[in-house]
């Protein structure tokens, strides 16, 4: 990132990444396990970093070491604000971690009803198995959520039949 695009940033942006151990000037840079400066403001839930640091240009499908992007942050804080956000400027839904994992699989084991509901607004792959070969319904763990998916995976299969 150029020197033009940190200037741009504001001094509540510029004073957070500085704070976090980033440089105003390389807002791509990785810190601990190799998480951006978007990362940890979503981890932490800043949503006027958030913000500025996607409209300055990150890279918002940066992967860290376990290979997770920014929206599993949002959807692990349940930042429903910063999920939204992510989603609208079209951040990989589908990204695989490590172990395979989703940010749909995460929020089905977790139970995390409302945050399954806003990701399948955004039609996420429901088909995708982790490397133990196991899809986000097979880790639905409670009913509400089990039903949330079983009805989009109905939907999903009415439309491609029509």
């Amino acid at each position: 990132m150029n020197r033009s695009n940190s200037q741009k940033l504001s001094d509540v942006t510029t004073q957070w990444l500085i704070e976090k151990g980033y440089h105003p000037g390389d807002l791509n840079q990785t810190g601990e396990n190799g998480d951006t400066a978007l990362m940890k403001a979503t981890r932490e839930g800043v949503y006027v970093v958030v913000k500025e640091l996607i409209d300055a240009g990150v890279d918002i499908n940066a992967r860290n070491s376990d290979r997770n992007n920014a929206l599993w942050f949002a959807c692990f804080g349940n930042h429903y604000d910063l999920i939204n956000l992510l989603l609208a400027v079209n951040i990989n839904i589908d990204n695989q971690n490590d172990n395979g994992a989703t940010v749909l699989m995460y929020a089905a084991s977790a139970g995390k009803t409302e945050v399954v509901k806003l990701l399948l607004q955004h039609h996420p792959n429901l088909y995708l198995k982790n490397l133990d070969d196991y899809k986000a319904i097979d880790f639905a763990s409670n009913v509400e959520v089990l039903r949330l998916l079983k009805n989009a995976i109905k939907s999903d299969i009415g439309q491609s039949l029509s």
